[in-house]
């Protein structure tokens, strides 16, 4: 390849096709401003301005840009990573929450480095599921507050807002809908006068760029042992909910990214953001959404325009910024909270198909993940619940039968399907240990030894059978299980 042709393979999309350029730079636009209330309204459960909110949103959008792993995946502050250091701060202060955003950037991309990303594998599709469903809940939920106890007049702005999300794309699409959407309700609502509830209530907007220092505390090994236990729940809370997101833009995009690339991205993006007195961050899946599946952003110019867009609106545009309805940005949202959530999973025609045990699972993380408004706990849980549901499963496909020769001097038991420790458990009480002649044959042929269990439960037989006198004769293994059967036979003595 030509020097010159290396360099158009490595020239962006954006900059070569106008159109991707529009659709980037739009997207961003629309992505900063809903990430304007969401970011102060983060600050306010973390405890701390909304200043460090929306600098931590700045922040962590334009440096994963550059070093994230998932393209056109929005990363700023979140819900999630808010609730794992408000105890922190509301204790010890903001320096020690700076500290602790620190440590855990640094935890992120030494996990990211040992290759944490390759666990999302464990991951079974009925939990991704449940993520994804439980997300558009919690979006739709978080924009109830904004529905109750406001002017009547909040109801049909967003109505409004709705129909002009949904029907604006059958006219053109070269212009994102919900962006037309937030221009057109503000300006009704300033050249009306009518007084509805403004992004402006959520708190001041900063008037000046974040200036980066080292975090206001002693550095002691008493400062890092009260700060560490936070910062690693914020690590790997933050990684958690980065990979799923990632995962699921592969999914919407039909394209592969670097898990690892962006575990360590997350983290180096949260040591800037601590750096700069951020509260630190992750990936934001409605905001994703918003860039990946309502907008159509496709290259990392609209992740990096989303941070951009946000601190000029915030410095240069405060004003015009505060005056935005907040029916506007819920229309939005309950417009991202609908399109993400995966109908077609509780279509019955779909429940009366799958599985009891894939349903159950979906189920659990929903309610895991709504109950705690915690998406990683909701993942753990339901990936637990799905290996549980899996193993037990698999131990029903283990089976015992014997045959004895015509001479009754031998039998032969034939055991079959894979033995681990849920179906090795049942496998001792398989035998006639007083009823079988003197030679007993195990023929594991059609069988695997995956652990311990089940070579402690083989010695099980050969002991109770060794204490009537008898010989056990154990064939067919394959070589993995004969290895693993040489390597610990005889290790559990009385069969512990």
């Amino acid at each position: 390849m030509s020097p010159a042709a290396r360099l158009r393979a490595l020239k962006p999309d954006w900059l070569s096709d106008p159109q991707v350029w529009r659709t980037e730079v739009l997207a961003g636009l629309v992505v900063g401003l809903a990430l304007i209330p969401e970011a102060i309204s983060f600050s306010v459960i973390a405890g701390v301005e909304p200043a460090v909110g929306l600098f931590s949103a700045f922040t962590m959008a334009v440096v994963i840009s550059v070093v994230g792993g998932r393209r056109a995946m929005i990363s700023a502050a979140t819900g999630a990573v808010a609730l794992v250091v408000a105890p922190l701060n509301r204790e010890h202060g903001l320096g020690y929450l700076v500290a602790a955003v620190v440590l855990a950037g640094v935890f992120q991309v030494v996990l990211g480095a040992l290759g944490v990303a390759r666990l999302m594998r464990f991951v079974p599709r009925s939990v991704m599921v449940g993520f994804v469903n439980a997300l558009a809940v919690l979006v739709f939920m978080a924009q109830i507050p904004e529905m109750t106890d406001v002017p009547w007049a909040v109801y049909p702005l967003i109505a409004g807002g709705l129909a002009m999300t949904v029907l604006f794309p059958r006219i053109t699409k070269a212009v994102p809908a919900p962006l037309v959407s937030i221009a057109v309700l503000t300006v009704i609502t300033v050249a009306a006068g009518i007084a509805v509830p403004t992004v402006g209530d959520k708190g001041a907007l900063p008037s000046a760029l974040p200036v980066p220092g080292l975090p206001d505390v002693p550095f002691t090994l008493g400062t890092l042992t009260t700060v560490a236990p936070y910062a690693l729940a914020m690590a790997l809370v933050g990684l958690m909910e980065s990979l799923m997101t990632a995962k699921l833009v592969d999914d919407l995009t039909d394209t592969h990214s670097d898990k690892t690339r962006e575990s360590i991205g997350q983290g180096i993006a949260n040591i800037v953001t601590g750096l700069f007195g951020g509260m630190g961050g992750c990936a934001m899946i409605g905001q994703t959404m918003i860039n990946v599946k309502v907008s159509g952003a496709r290259t990392r110019l609209s992740t990096f325009l989303a941070g951009a867009f946000l601190m000029v609106l915030c410095i240069v545009f405060g004003p015009v910024v505060s005056d935005i309805p907040m029916a506007a940005l819920v229309a939005v949202m309950v417009m991202v909270s609908f399109a993400t959530f995966d109908w077609h999973s509780v279509a019955p025609k779909t429940l009366r198909r799958m599985p009891g045990g894939e349903i159950l699972v979906m189920l659990v993380t929903v309610v895991c993940v709504v109950a705690t408004h915690n998406l990683a706990i909701g993942v753990v849980v339901g990936s637990v619940t799905a290996m549980v549901i899996f193993a037990k499963r698999v131990a029903r496909l283990a089976d015992v039968t014997s045959v004895t020769d015509p001479d009754h001097a031998t039998v032969v038991y034939r055991v079959t399907g894979e033995l681990f420790f849920a179906s090795s458990n049942d496998l001792v009480g398989r035998f006639d240990y007083a009823g079988d002649p003197r030679h007993v044959v195990i023929d594991l042929s059609a069988a695997h030894i995956w652990d311990a269990s089940s070579v402690a439960a083989l010695d099980a037989v050969e002991t109770k059978y060794a204490q009537r006198g008898k010989t056990v004769e154990i064939t067919g293994l394959n070589t993995p299980s004969a290895d693993l059967h040489d390597r610990l036979s005889g290790e559990f003595a009385n069969g512990h």
